[in-house]
Order: structure tokens, then sequence, then C-alpha cells
């Protein structure tokens, strides 16, 4: 049966503000400037007021978003960063770009982000940073954290690649730690209509290397004052984004309401996801578990309805990686969430008879 509810929709977004998207882009286009423009610069400042921070940066992905805020902190071969197996294979992707090894830890059973009693443990002479996961909207208890990170003089990344608008303690997170990075992937709470990054910081100093980092070092043009990349954010994703941030925090209340929909209709054999006393969850992925996880995704994609698996296989257990980032079994709370959770349909356009008609379907999937 084709799928009448989609997991995600990013369409449904451009269709909602069609008229303000298109005349952004055409504006682009007629201005001629393509890169690194007044848009971009435009974005960087809205942004970074939004969340509260300094500085921001565009980039070309959430992943370089990482890999630049790694090599800004200058962490590099020889050095280990902790985060969780836990998350998509970018968060891991970015610490090896950065030539760095990772040290992957457990996760808490409630929030599915990083569990602050593991990081004891994990820490070495070699560690340089955390990199919190703020997860599937919710953000990570970032308190012990940070308080680990200051004793034993570590950097904190945030991994904000799901929580565009999320809060811990009434501050948006990405104002924590010492940078943080955010992914403009489609489907994101702030996505844009292509590939896009973001680096934010309250440091100047950290700020100038990743805007040096991501144009090849140059501190003036074709002049390369340290050793960079190619990394940056275009005009036309940064106009669309400009657009897309006016209605970010009314998207997010509509998610919340959805949610909260969810919650009430949904069986209660289903475990529902926890928002976080500390926090403000934002929903970017309404996640679920159930014990015979792929059952009800077959049953439901037969009644036309999309979900999701956010993620299938622990980094730890992936064949790339399998056997040199952690043991099996090491990681006992990741690897069950693994098996068992399942993302249902989540996005501001979604209609409150569509929850309704995934909630139904759930309660008449034969156990």
């Amino acid at each position: 049966m084709p799928i009448t509810i989609p997991v995600a929709n990013p369409h449904a977004q451009y269709a909602a503000h069609r008229a303000e998207l298109d005349a952004a882009i055409k504006h682009v286009l007629e201005a001629g400037r393509y890169i690194l423009g007044d848009e971009t610069r435009a974005f960087e400042r809205e942004f970074a007021e939004y969340l509260g921070v300094e500085h921001g940066i565009g980039v070309g992905s959430g992943t370089e978003a990482l890999h630049l805020a790694l090599k800004a902190c200058a962490i590099g071969p020889g050095d280990e960063v902790i985060t969780v197996s836990h998350t998509a294979v970018a968060t891991v992707a970015a610490i090896e770009l950065a030539g760095a090894a990772p040290v992957l830890v457990d996760i808490d059973p409630q929030r599915y982000t990083l569990d602050p009693r593991c990081l004891e443990r994990a820490i070495t002479p070699r560690t340089k940073a955390i990199i919190p996961v703020h997860l599937y909207g919710a953000p990570a208890d970032l308190d012990p954290i940070l308080a680990m990170a200051k004793r034993r003089n570590l950097k904190v990344i945030e991994d904000c690649a799901q929580a565009h608008g999320a809060t811990y303690r009434g501050k948006r997170v990405g104002a924590w730690g010492d940078m943080a990075a955010f992914s403009f992937y489609p489907t994101k709470n702030l996505g844009a209509i292509g590939d896009g990054g973001f680096i934010a910081t309250h440091a100047a100093p950290l700020a100038e290397r990743a805007r040096l980092l991501r144009e090849y070092g140059w501190a003036e043009r074709y002049v390369s004052a340290i050793s960079g990349w190619n990394s940056r954010l275009d005009e036309l994703q940064a106009a669309i984004l400009r657009v897309k941030l006016r209605y970010l925090d009314t998207d997010n209340a509509r998610r919340q309401a959805l949610a909260a929909l969810y919650a009430e209709v949904l069986p209660v054999r289903i475990q529902k996801p926890i928002a976080p006393a500390s926090g403000e969850h934002v929903y970017h992925l309404y996640v679920i578990r159930h014990p015979e996880r792929d059952r009800l995704a077959a049953y439901l994609r037969e009644k036309g309805i999309g979900t999701g698996i956010h993620y299938p296989v622990p980094i730890h257990l992936q064949p790339a990686y399998r056997g040199r980032l952690g043991d099996a079994g090491s990681l006992p709370e990741t690897e069950r969430a693994a098996r068992e959770i399942l993302s249902l349909p989540m996005y501001p356009e979604l209609s409150e008879e569509q929850v309704r008609q995934v909630a139904e379907a759930i309660r008449t999937f034969p156990t």
C-alpha cells in the first residue's frame, strides 16, 4: 500500500511558505552573489541571536560543522573525543575527519542521550573533548557533563543537529558548550532545501579560527594563513533558512502539541518519549518503543503509515566500526534501544486527524 502519512514531509513545509521562499530564492538569483554574501552574513547574525551566542558560522553541512568545531578547538591525531554510539554516524565520522579517536559511552534510557555517569571511566590522559548529542529534539543532561569537563579541562562541543530551539534550564542548546554544531538537512526542525550547517560559539578566537578553516584558511583571498577546507553555506540556503527561522518557534510549538496528542491517544502499552524536566523537547522525532518493533513497523506500512528507525544499528556494531570502538554488550542501553525504537510521523504540517489515524492503527496491532 502506498504511504499516505509519511514519517517526515519537508515538501509540506515548502508548500506552507511557498510565496516567501520563492521570493527569497528569486532575490538571490537576481542579486548574482551565490557564496558567502549578504544572505549568509544576515543568517549567521540572526541565528546566533536566536541561540543567544556571540558568533555564528555557516558551513556546508552538519558533519562539517562538527569537524571544523573540533579542528577549531585544536583537536586532532592522538586525541580522544567522548560521545555516544546511539547517534547518526555523522557524529563519529566528524571526529575521525579531525584525526581524533572516538570513545563511545552508553545512553540514559529515558533521554536517549549521553549518560553522564559513564564519563569518568571513559576519560584518559588523551581525552580532549566531549560531544553530547541532543537527540530527537531533547536536550542532553548538560550540568554534570559541563561540570566534569571543567574539572578535567575538556572542551564541550554540542551536537545540536536534531534540537533547533530546544532549551536546557531556560537557555537554548548550542549556547552551553565551547562550541556547537547544527545541521540544516531538509527534515530538521530548521531545514534547508539542500545541505547546510552552522557553528555557534561565545568565544571570538574559536569563531575566527572556524571562519578561516571553512574557506582554505584564507585571512585574505587566495592567501592561506592556516590549512583549511572548503565548507561554505551558500546564499540560496541562507536565504531559505532566514525565512524558515521566522517560523521555527511556531513550528516547534506545533510539534509539541502533536506530541501531546500522541501521548493522549496512543495505547497505554506503548512506551512514549518523556520530556525532561530540565529542558524543553522540540520533537524533531517522536520515538516510541515496542518489543516487536519490526513487526509493528511492517503492520503500519501495510496501512500506509511511514515510520523510521533512528538508529537501527549502534555505531560500534556497524561494519565500518565493529571491533574498534567498543565491544558488543558494553553499551547495553544503546543496544536495547536500537532493537525497540520506532519513529512515528512528526512534522508541523501533520494534522491531528492523521495523528489519531496512526494511534488507531497501533491500537489494532495484534500482539
